[in-house]
């Protein structure tokens, strides 16, 4: 193991924030590239094998002994990661059914467009809110709009956000609570009642 990698997994094991924020920086687009390189049809799930691959990596960190790089060790995990997301998008793909074929579907979508027409002016303010939602979070400082997709809109727990962080659960909770602050800062500040 190189003295950098050393000295990384040894700031990352003593819970240094900002060795997380170095390691995801370092580490990211080349994990991306490198599941990429194995998907080319589907960044998303490249960009998942990633995200996954570091997330695993800092919880087994303390598993890692130096015999390759630090970059190898987490091609290898991404590699898993890989495999396992392609095992279960060939099992959803296999498993889905297509609406022409099912008459309730059929008929559900039929019930879905017919409301979607006698609501354009609810469902254009409602796509506006959308939209002016997703802006202020994706300009909201560091990773707070980040953190708050996680919390809102993937529905994380706590607890799931601080592995992904890299942080306590504590620490976790106090970037929710900041980014909260921060989020409705922001839409007040652009006339969204919150």
């Amino acid at each position: 193991m190189s003295t950098s990698d050393q000295k990384r997994v040894e700031r990352l094991l003593a819970g240094d924030e900002l060795a997380f924020k170095e390691f995801f920086d370092e580490y990211f687009d080349r994990l991306y590239r490198f599941a990429l390189s194995r998907v080319r049809d589907n960044p998303s799930l490249a960009e998942e094998a990633a995200q996954r691959a570091l997330c695993r990596a800092v919880r087994k960190l303390d598993g890692f002994r130096g015999e390759s790089s630090l970059f190898s060790w987490l091609a290898g995990i991404c590699r898993n990661e890989l495999a396992d997301l392609l095992e279960i998008s060939n099992r959803d793909a296999a498993r889905q059914v297509s609406l022409d074929s099912d008459p309730a579907g059929q008929r559900a979508a039929q019930q879905r467009a017919a409301d979607l027409q006698h609501e354009p002016e609810e469902q254009t303010a409602s796509e506006e809110r959308t939209e002016q939602i997703d802006t202020i979070l994706r300009q909201l400082p560091g990773r707070y709009g980040e953190v708050l997709r996680w919390k809102y809109l993937d529905d994380l727990s706590t607890e799931e956000i601080a592995v992904k962080l890299g942080v306590s659960h504590d620490a976790a909770q106090s970037s929710l609570q900041r980014a909260r602050l921060a989020f409705k800062s922001a839409a007040n500040a652009a006339g969204l009642e919150v």
